[in-house]
């Protein structure tokens, strides 16, 4: 929260000049302003709540420099901003922060929703306040005192507002007809400003675009589904678009899962009965082409994610149905019990989509990394991707690969088997070169050597298996090309060698050492050794080790159980002896 105001106290000053307008009249850069207020104060870690709180404490300053005071303390009195008394634009900015205040409380219900329903209805509720200070800002603005400018923007945000109100009531056509208005004022922002001004105008209408598309689906424009799934592979429509999107791609699969009754898979047929697993293996072959159609590595790495993400959903729905199979087998006395199940069989099937996923995501990660690994670092101060890196993902390639290989039902398969052992053959080759190259970084030569001969051999062990397996290498990195790196690589490594050799052998001539003895253990040798001059020399050993002295001798009396004591019978006689008159000679001290 210090954070927060700390933040506050900067960004007030720069309000203040956009809220202050070039010929005369009373000016708010609206969009401006709410922007960079979002941007500093928690939505771009997508937190609302401290938004809100952000606006709260603004609106009371504002009150409280203006004098806007509603009542006093015990006393609430409700004033109106009136056109009349708009002799500064902070009053325009307190309604502005007003209507934010809801909107950021209802995203911030929002949020909340998905656990519980019920905030739904304080969502609309908030949403609606928020366009109802709009349009009392946009009001506001149609005063003459106002500029034209800060009146378009209103309208503008008045618009945006009211969609999104229309957008959550699920009434299409109103929130279209809202957002269009909004989409055609920004744009004629933008073509009437500098190009440092008109950005924020184009973002807004990129920001809108997807709810228009949206929207005429849900009316009946059918070709807008083609627009939108292209905006999916794009990375467009972020945040409350993105849900909206993959709810609608659902519901699309869930029409025709209808349809789908069985799956084959390496030779057997097996019926489908569970509708998760059908939605999924509908969109399985359109998730894949999304994929190969991405544009950008983050666009491919989020639907890698997202696949990822409904086959584990998937596998668990069908994981459920086995443990209510498995129950049934053990009531009934099943004659094929040992043979695998269609359901376990399906089961196997969404693993094995899983772990290629998996593969996959790891190997075009791999794939960005060797790229960017073999580029000169732009800035030496940042950490660049490095061999150990390669090596992490390589490792989980060959992890997924091993599951594979243990599916159940395919323990048989001999081809499916060769199939496994052969990329795992050639993803141990390429993990294999890259700890060689971690090797030559720390310049441990012989070991990198002897590694860039382990990977030639798997590489020369794959080409000949490959004959055996047609079209197994398809989609498998070229191993030729790896064996043409290695080639190059063994020949740089030798040369960088020798060239290590000769440094080391020079080295003694300078007459320089840099062991750790002490100087004064070494004072008839003479050498130069920059660590005396440092701030640590190296000049006795301390502490100073420890020295062997004569212990102190030990005693011990092995006579004592050889003496005769000399006996005392005749004294203790001699005591008893005394009897009652010695007594009392002892108490009155006459015997002494």
């Amino acid at each position: 929260m210090a954070t927060d105001k700390q933040n506050e106290v900067k960004v007030s000053p720069l309000g203040e000049k956009k809220e202050n307008s070039s010929d005369g009249g009373l000016g708010l850069e609206i969009l401006q302003i709410i922007k960079e207020s979002q941007q500093q104060h928690g939505l771009r870690h997508g937190d609302y709540q401290r938004y809100r709180g952000y606006c709260s404490r603004r609106l009371r300053r504002l009150r409280k420099t203006l004098g806007f005071k509603m009542g006093n303390r015990h006393k609430f009195i409700g004033k109106k901003i009136t056109a009349e008394m708009l002799s500064d634009s902070r009053y325009l900015l307190m309604v502005l922060m007003e209507a934010e205040r809801a909107w950021s409380y209802a995203m911030q219900l929002k949020q909340e929703a998905n656990t519980e329903p019920r905030k739904r209805f304080h969502l609309l509720s908030r949403l609606r306040k928020a366009a109802k200070h709009s349009e009392k800002l946009e009001k506001l603005c149609e005063s003459p005192r106002v500029d034209a400018k800060t009146k378009l923007e209103a309208q503008a945000y008045t618009a945006y507002l009211t969609g999104m109100v229309e957008f959550e009531l699920q009434e299409w056509k109103r929130a279209m007809e809202a957002f269009n208005k909004c989409k055609t004022i920004y744009e004629k922002l933008a073509s009437a400003f500098t190009e440092e001004v008109a950005v924020l105008y184009r973002q807004r209408v990129e920001e809108i675009s997807p709810n228009i598309r949206y929207c005429a689906y849900n009316i009946g424009d059918q070709n807008a589904i083609n627009d939108l799934m292209q905006m999916r592979l794009t990375g467009g429509g972020g945040g409350m678009m993105a849900e909206k999107l993959e709810a609608l791609i659902t519901q699309a699969r869930t029409k025709q899962a209808a349809t789908m009754s069985e799956v084959e898979w390496r030779g057997r047929t097996v019926p489908v009965k569970i509708d998760k697993a059908r939605v999924f293996l509908l969109g399985l072959a359109d998730n894949e082409a999304a994929v190969a159609q991405a544009s950008n590595e983050d666009t491919k790495e989020h639907l890698y994610e997202t696949l990822m993400a409904e086959c584990r959903d998937t596998i668990q729905a069908v994981r459920e149905e086995l443990k209510s199979e498995a129950k049934q087998r053990e009531r009934s006395s099943d004659p094929e019990s040992g043979k695998v199940s269609n359901l376990q069989y399906l089961h196997s099937y969404l693993t094995y989509i899983k772990l290629c996923t998996l593969v996959k995501r790891n190997e075009s990660m791999a794939h960005t990394l060797h790229g960017k690994l073999k580029e000169p670092a732009a800035d030496e101060n940042k950490r660049g991707p490095r061999p150990q890196d390669l090596i992490r993902l390589y490792d989980i390639i060959l992890q997924s690969l091993a599951e594979l290989s243990t599916l159940q039902g395919l323990e048989d398969d001999h081809t499916f088997q060769k199939e496994v052992s052969l990329k795992t053959l050639v993803y141990k080759a390429y993990r294999c070169f890259f700890i060689a190259q971690s090797y030559v970084l720390v310049k441990k030569w012989s070991e990198a050597l002897v590694l860039y001969e382990r990977v030639l051999k798997y590489a020369k062990e794959v080409q000949s298996k490959a004959k055996t397996l047609n079209n197994s290498l398809k989609d498998l990195p070229d191993v030729q090309e790896l064996i043409a790196e290695v080639s190059a690589e063994k020949y740089s490594l030798q040369a960088a060698a020798i060239l290590d050799t000769g440094d080391a052998s020079e080295a003694p001539s300078q007459l320089q050492v840099n062991d750790s003895t002490p100087l004064c253990n070494r004072l008839d040798t003479f050498c130069l050794d920059p660590t005396l001059v440092g701030k640590k020399p190296s000049l006795v050993p301390f502490p100073p080790e420890f020295q062997p002295i004569p212990c102190k001798p030990l005693f011990f009396d092995l006579a004592l159980n050889h003496v005769a004591f000399p006996p005392l019978d005749e004294k203790v006689e001699q005591k008893g002896k005394g009897g009652l008159t010695g007594y009392i000679k002892g108490i009155f001290g006459f015997g002494s």
